[in-house]
């Protein structure tokens, strides 16, 4: 193995060590305590090592976000191909992203609720985040009834999203959620 190569090797492991850590730390402490002060401490390298992988606290989230995408889309495809049918698919799906969300709200936030540098919905996007969104476009392609599939799977995870986001903040009942989601999926293929 030449220096170069163990040096590429080494630097894609310091940056998972960066990303995995900023996960763990928002996870169990929230965004606001992900500093790159913190963090570096966190890591035991300095903050120019930090700057020297990510240009800042937002590009650290960005990368744990991608990472989130793909734990997202291995939940959401599994659901989808366990169902016996086009609802059962649709209520399977509905309940893996609540209980994702609900589960790793911190990542959740990250993934949809925080700025970050990250093209949804163009050619651009990173593979994780297209990868999602085909799941649930998946899920819906047989309710399409004529409208445009994009359009009816943006519609779908808005609607999840939105029950979710509300609940969460207390808006919403958070004993209703079950039937909240059944009445989503009701109507979404009737």
């Amino acid at each position: 193995m030449s220096i170069h190569a163990r040096r590429q090797r080494e630097r894609a492991e310091r940056e998972r060590f960066i990303v995995t850590t900023a996960r763990e730390l928002a996870e169990a402490e929230g965004w606001d305590a992900v500093t790159t002060r913190r963090l570096a401490e966190e890591i035991e390298y300095s903050q120019p090592v930090l700057y020297s992988h990510f240009a800042g606290k937002d590009a650290i989230m960005a990368a744990v976000a991608v990472e989130g995408f793909v734990d997202l889309t291995a939940e959401l495809h599994a659901a989808r191909i366990s169902a016996t049918d086009t609802r059962h698919a649709l209520v399977e799906v509905a309940a893996a992203y609540a209980a994702f969300a609900q589960r790793r709200p911190a990542l959740y936030d990250a993934m949809f609720i925080n700025p970050v540098d990250l093209g949804f919905a163009t050619a651009t996007a990173p593979a994780p985040l297209r990868e999602a969104f085909a799941e649930l476009r998946e899920t819906v392609r047989p309710m399409t009834g004529g409208d445009d599939l994009d359009t009816l799977a943006e519609t779908f995870w808005s609607a999840l999203h939105g029950l979710l986001i509300l609940m969460r903040s207390g808006r919403l009942r958070r004993e209703e959620h079950q039937q909240r989601l059944a009445l989503l999926v009701r109507r979404f293929s009737a």
